[in-house]
């Protein structure tokens, strides 16, 4: 069986060239998308954030435990985390400078882009690039170093947004554009940056509050415009934001500012057309009525949904690739057939699936050639991971917390509830799968699986659909269990106690899907073997 294994491996490396793109400094301007879901438009009260990884970057996950410091230190700011390929691996990695530590930290999720904290603070990433010359390099932080920090040093996603303003002021942005898109359980604000400049190593910056009972989206395009900062319970930005924009001739300070077009550089009747596909799909996913359209100079920043939306959905909406409706590129992909009567029809290939590569797609799309329609999807195979971050104001942080988190191509793995009270994690999480194939990384036990689906998706997505949503019923029905148990043992035995059950649960799950996961895999390979 090892050797059917690092087979199917190289077959999965020949089928996924995106996820294992030489590495570069910058960063993919078409990558990752974010739902964001307010206290008030949530099926059960709960604020969601969430985070598709879409590209090459690091796999490995880890539970950095947070430290009480006895007196004054520093800590250092990296360059390089989002490519190590294991738990405190120095490969590559560069210091851009230190700032002094704070007396307390806390414990936080350490994927690629931090995603939460002991104290149900949650952030998700999108990168929005903008204007290439705003960018300086000479600034200390990076977009993920800047939510490290605030992971371990905030409570609230207001706090969270000053820290990061305060840091950028005063040590330098070094990154493109980005989004965050950061969540407590009372609120969930959507944050965008940019440089400030080859002169000035500084950085510009504006937040906007999801208003309560709406939804909002990010998906690789500056989405603020104006800006009221006279609401402070909606809206906050950098001291420099109308003056940067002024000294560098974005904004000539007499028609009405937006953040999106003076920083970003773009419009949506130009670049933002084909970035905007997801953000118009999930948008009139959630709200039909508003039928919006591409027309449009700017989409809504957010939207009211015509029903509550819960954690579930929004894992739907990142599994997405329009199946179904126009934009869906499988139905162009038909062939020919013989039917008993002798006469031929056409159906979709059993071979299409919606992430193929354009030499695949003409090979099957032999019946009308060159009119395939592609469109960037929801759910791609390059993703890393994902995380639909839940935080509910109900429940103790360490429970009332929980990420649903996938690796690989979300439209088709499973999820596993991390907790905010986990205290550590699998050691096969703790390796990156994205550098190379390798048995002791996670990911490669969904993602071997998920390529051999896709060869033959007609008939093998029914088993993949069937494993998913398998493990979604049971992270539902078994989390008022698990939350009820948690409390129990926090009362009886203490919070050691109650943190090692919750470990232990995620454990068992992680492991389950991964079980699950390589019985696939190798059902798929002995079908490909022996021609079933």
């Amino acid at each position: 069986m090892k050797l059917i294994t690092s087979i199917a491996g190289l077959l999965c490396l020949a089928l996924a060239p995106a996820a294992l793109a030489q590495e570069t400094d910058d960063r993919d301007p078409d990558c990752c998308t974010s739902i964001m879901v307010s206290r008030g438009a949530s099926t059960d009260g709960s604020v969601i954030t969430s985070h598709t990884c879409d590209s090459w970057y690091r796999t490995w996950v880890n539970l950095t435990q947070g430290t009480t410091y006895e007196r004054d230190t520093v800590t250092a700011i990296y360059d390089g985390r989002l490519h190590t390929e294991w738990v405190n691996d120095q490969t590559g990695l560069k210091v851009k400078g230190e700032i002094p530590q704070a007396r307390q930290t806390y414990s936080y999720l350490d994927t690629a882009y931090p995603c939460i904290n002991e104290k149900q603070l949650g952030m998700g990433e999108t990168t929005i690039s903008g204007r290439k010359e705003l960018r300086n390099k000479q600034g200390m932080f990076y977009i993920e170093e800047l939510q490290r920090i605030a992971l371990q040093r905030c409570t609230t996603a207001r706090d969270a947004i000053r820290l990061m303003g305060e840091l950028i002021e005063k040590y330098g942005y070094a990154d493109s554009g980005e989004c965050l898109t950061i969540a407590d359980p009372k609120e969930v604000w959507h944050f965008e940056v940019f440089g400030e400049g080859p002169d000035k190593i500084g950085g510009v910056w504006a937040a906007v509050r999801i208003p309560d009972g709406e939804v909002g989206v990010s998906a690789n395009i500056s989405r603020i415009s104006t800006l009221n900062l006279k609401d402070k319970e909606h809206y906050m930005a950098s001291k420099n934001v109308f003056d940067v924009a002024k000294r560098l001739g974005y904004w000539d300070g007499k028609e009405p500012f937006k953040f999106w077009k003076a920083y970003s550089g773009k419009n949506y009747q130009g670049v933002y057309k084909a970035y905007s596909v997801r953000e118009l799909f999930i948008l009139n996913t959630l709200a039909p009525s508003l039928k919006l359209d591409d027309t449009l100079e700017e989409l809504p920043f957010s939207v009211k949904p015509e029903r509550p939306v819960s954690a579930t959905d929004v894992m739907a909406l990142l599994r997405q690739t329009y199946e179904g409706t126009d934009l869906d590129m499988t139905r162009q992909l038909k062939v020919a057939v013989k039917q008993k009567d002798g006469q031929t029809d056409t159906i979709v290939s059993p071979k299409a699936n919606p992430w193929m590569r354009p030499d695949e797609i003409e090979m099957l799309n032999g019946i009308r050639p060159g009119v395939v329609n592609r469109v960037r999807l929801v759910a791609v195979p390059q993703c890393a991971y994902s995380t639909v971050i839940q935080l509910r104001s109900w429940l103790p942080d360490a429970i009332g917390g929980v990420v649903w988190f996938a690796m690989d191509n979300p439209g088709q793995s499973p999820r596993v509830p991390l907790f905010c009270g986990i205290t550590d994690l699998p050691a096969i999480y703790k390796v990156c799968g994205n550098h190379r194939h390798r048995d002791d990384a996670a990911l490669w036990h969904y993602r071997e699986a998920n390529k051999l689906a896709a060869i033959k998706w007609g008939s093998r997505r029914t088993s993949i659909e069937e494993g998913y949503r398998h493990f979604e019923q049971k992270g539902q029905l078994e989390l008022p269990f698990v939350e009820a148990r948690y409390q129990a043992l926090l009362q009886s035995e203490g919070e050691a106690a109650a943190r090692k059950f919750l470990t232990a649960y995620s454990a068992d799950f992680i492991g389950a899907t991964l079980l699950y996961w390589d019985e696939l895999a190798n059902r798929y390979w002995d079908e490909s073997r022996f021609g079933l």
